[in-house]
């Protein structure tokens, strides 16, 4: 009886361990109603911004052409199946964006064509983002002779442009999809490595990393869970903005015969091939040429949405 009153737990346990679990969910509870209520706030800052608005919706309405494209069309015979006898007809009803010189209805090529563009610009700029936020958020934490090796490559880097230095990827790996996403990928990497470093330099050195160094928090973990998560804004908002320069980068690759291979839709490639027939049918680059121009400005508009919603100089 003695032994069975010895192991059970005095009123003085039992409330410290009540106390304990309370403290414990009372920090879930925080930090969960932390990070929403952060989201939150930046929704309600976007939505003040028309623009920003106007572009996501615009965006929202190219994925969703892309996504219903594979159902609207037939790829064999509505985007690469030639058709002599229609070849060059003006918009019409029947083809509401006209016909290229093989007969193709523009129209449902430039539909298809926004999955090829969109899925090399959002390829791309993940394998920027990856590769730049490792290497720069590393240079920013560590310092010292790595930091400027690093920033001395990001300089190389730099100095050649963007399109020059896809095009030599491109040629030395070879013409396809897979190559163009890599291609601009690692012209898109540099500025990716600038923003990771600034961002991890402005908050390396807060009290709340000093605390977490003082309890032997191990550093990778310290970067993972405390420095990145308070440097993503410059990052969220540098890559929403080069999902835009992915998609002309790709287009003028394509545009020079190094991008997507035909007869596939790309917007760069279509442009490519209606630039003879510009002077009598125009159309034919108009179009694709919309078609960039418009997915871009929808990009950049929400960019400088996110940027200013992002900022927190500019919340009240």
């Amino acid at each position: 009886m003695e032994k069975d009153l010895k192991k059970m737990p005095t009123p003085a346990a039992s409330s410290t361990e009540s106390a304990s679990l309370s403290t414990t969910q009372a920090r879930l509870v925080s930090k969960t109603f932390k990070k929403r209520s952060t989201w939150a706030s930046v929704w309600r800052q976007l939505r003040k911004n028309k623009g920003a608005i106007a572009g996501l919706v615009l965006l929202i309405i190219i994925i969703g052409v892309a996504l219903a494209a594979p159902i609207i069309f037939d790829y064999n015979t509505d985007i690469i199946q030639n058709n002599i006898r229609e070849r060059r007809q003006p918009p019409s009803a029947d083809h509401w964006f006209g016909t290229d010189e093989m007969g193709r209805d523009i129209f449902a090529r430039v539909c298809y064509g926004a999955r090829y563009s969109l899925a090399v610009g959002v390829v791309a700029v993940l394998f920027a983002l990856v590769f730049g936020v490792t290497f720069g958020a590393a240079a920013g934490y560590i310092g010292g002779a790595f930091e400027n090796i690093m920033m001395r490559l990001c300089d190389i880097l730099s100095s050649i442009p963007s399109v020059l230095m896809a095009i030599a990827v491109v040629s030395a790996l070879g013409k396809s999809t897979l190559n163009l996403m890599i291609a601009v990928g690692v012209a898109s990497t540099a500025p990716f490595i600038r923003v990771a470093r600034a961002a991890v330099l402005t908050v390396r050195n807060e009290e709340y990393i000093e605390a977490a160094r003082a309890i032997a928090v191990p550093e990778w973990k310290i970067v993972v869970t405390h420095i990145l998560p308070n440097s993503l804004s410059p990052i969220i908002v540098q890559a929403t903005l080069r999902v835009g320069s992915a998609i002309i980068s790709a287009a003028q690759l394509s545009f020079l015969g190094l991008g997507v291979p035909a007869p596939a839709p790309e917007w760069g490639s279509m442009l490519s091939a209606g630039r003879i027939f510009i002077r009598d049918h125009s159309y034919m680059t108009l179009f694709p040429g919309l078609a960039i121009m418009v997915t871009v400005l929808s990009l950049n508009l929400i960019g400088d949405g996110l940027r200013d919603a992002l900022d927190p100089r500019l919340k009240s």
